[in-house]
C-alpha cells in the first residue's frame, strides 16, 4: 500500500511539475520540453517494435513524416479545418501507409525488415523531393495556419500550445504503457522471444504483427504531426530523413532495449548531449556515435539496465546487512 501511495504521490508531482514549466521558465525551456515529449512519444512507437515485438526498422522516419505532411496540408488547402481533425488527418496518412505496407513486411524479421524499411524510408524522402508541387520539395511546407482548440490560434501562443501538446504526448505515452500490460502486449512479448511458440498457442504472428505495425506507425504519426505544428514547418530532411529514422533507433539503444521508460531516458541523454555539444562544436553525431558504442560495449541493455543492476545490488546489500544483525 506504501508503494502505491508513494507512486500516486510522485505521478502527482510529475504532473504538477509539467502544468508549472511554462509558468516557472522560459519559452526557450518550454520549446525543449514539447521537443522532448515528442521524440519520447516517437521513440516509445518505435520500441513498440524493436523492445518488445523484436523488429527493427531503418525507416520509422516515414511514418513520422506522413504524419507531418497530412497536417500541414490539411491545414493548407481545407479552410476552417480545426486542430484535433488537423492531427487526425496527419495520423490518418501514417496509419492508411502502414496497412499499405503491412502484407509485405508483416512476413519478414531480422535483417530483411530493417532493410527493407530503409528502402521504403529512402523512397519516402525521394519522392517527398520530387513531388515539389504538393510537399515543397527541399523547403518542404511552411506557414500553414495553426488553429486552437478554444483560442484562435496556436501559432503565437506557446504556452497554449505547450499544454495542448503534452495533453496528447502524454495520453499518447500512457496509452503505450498501458497497452504493454494488455494480454495482446503479452503476446508481443511472446512473438519476440519465441514466435514458433505463439505460433504453436494458435495466435497469428502475421496478423498479430500487423496490429502492433499499424498502432506504433500511428503513435510515430501523432509525434510527427505535433513536430510539424511545433516548428510551422514540415521538410524531407526535417522529417523523413534517414537521420531522422536513426534517432529513435539511438534512443532506445542508450535508453535500454525492452524497457519502456528507457527510449525515454535515451531521448533525455540525446538532448542533455545535443544541447551541451552545440555550445561547442557541431559534432553531434560523432559524439553520439561515441557514446552509442560505449553502450553497447559496456552496457548492452542500456542505462535502465544498469540502473535495475544497481537497484539490485543495493537491496541485495540490505538483504546482508539485515542477515549479518539478525545473526549478532
Amino acid at each position: 500500500m506504501m508503494n502505491k501511495t508513494t507512486r500516486i504521490i510522485l505521478w502527482m508531482i510529475g504532473i504538477l511539475v509539467l502544468v508549472l514549466i511554462p509558468k516557472l521558465f522560459g519559452v526557450y525551456y518550454t520549446n525543449m520540453v514539447v521537443t522532448f515529449a515528442i521524440l519520447s512519444v516517437f521513440a516509445l512507437s518505435l520500441n513498440m517494435l524493436l523492445g518488445y515485438t523484436g523488429l527493427l526498422s531503418f525507416g520509422h522516419a516515414m511514418f513520422f513524416g506522413f504524419g507531418g505532411y497530412g497536417t500541414a496540408l490539411a491545414l493548407k488547402h481545407i479552410g476552417g479545418l480545426g486542430l484535433l481533425p488537423a492531427i487526425g488527418i496527419g495520423v490518418l496518412s501514417a496509419v492508411v501507409l502502414a496497412l499499405i505496407l503491412c502484407p509485405l513486411v508483416v512476413r519478414v524479421s531480422g535483417t530483411a525488415f530493417a532493410m527493407l524499411h530503409l528502402a521504403f524510408g529512402q523512397l519516402m524522402y525521394v519522392l517527398a523531393l520530387k513531388m515539389y508541387r504538393v510537399t515543397g520539395g527541399e523547403d518542404g511546407i511552411a506557414n500553414f495556419p495553426v488553429p486552437g482548440i478554444l483560442t484562435e490560434s496556436l501559432k503565437n501562443s506557446p504556452e497554449n500550445f505547450y499544454y495542448m501538446a503534452m495533453i496528447i504526448l502524454c495520453l499518447c505515452a500512457w496509452m503505450m504503457w498501458f497497452f504493454t500490460k494488455t494480454p495482446f502486449g503479452q503476446i508481443q512479448v511472446g512473438m519476440r522471444d519465441n514466435a514458433n511458440r505463439i505460433d504453436y498457442l494458435g495466435y497469428k504472428v502475421p496478423q498479430s504483427k500487423a496490429v502492433i505495425y499499424t498502432l506504433s506507425a500511428m503513435f510515430a504519426g501523432v509525434a510527427g504531426s505535433i513536430y510539424g505544428l511545433f516548428l510551422n514547418l514540415v521538410s524531407a530532411d526535417g522529417s523523413l530523413g534517414i537521420v531522422m529514422s536513426f534517432v529513435p533507433i539511438v534512443s532506445v539503444m542508450i535508453g535500454g532495449v525492452g524497457s519502456f521508460f528507457g527510449p525515454i531516458l535515451g531521448v533525455a541523454v540525446f538532448k542533455m548531449v545535443d544541447e551541451l555539444i552545440l555550445r561547442y562544436t557541431e559534432s553531434t553525431e560523432l559524439v553520439m556515435g561515441i557514446i552509442l558504442i560505449v553502450v553497447m560495449m559496456f552496457m548492452p541493455m542500456g542505462f535502465m539496465g544498469l540502473i535495475n543492476l544497481l537497484k539490485k545490488r543495493i537491496k541485495a546489500w540490505f538483504v546482508a546487512r539485515a542477515e549479518m544483525e539478525k545473526v549478532s
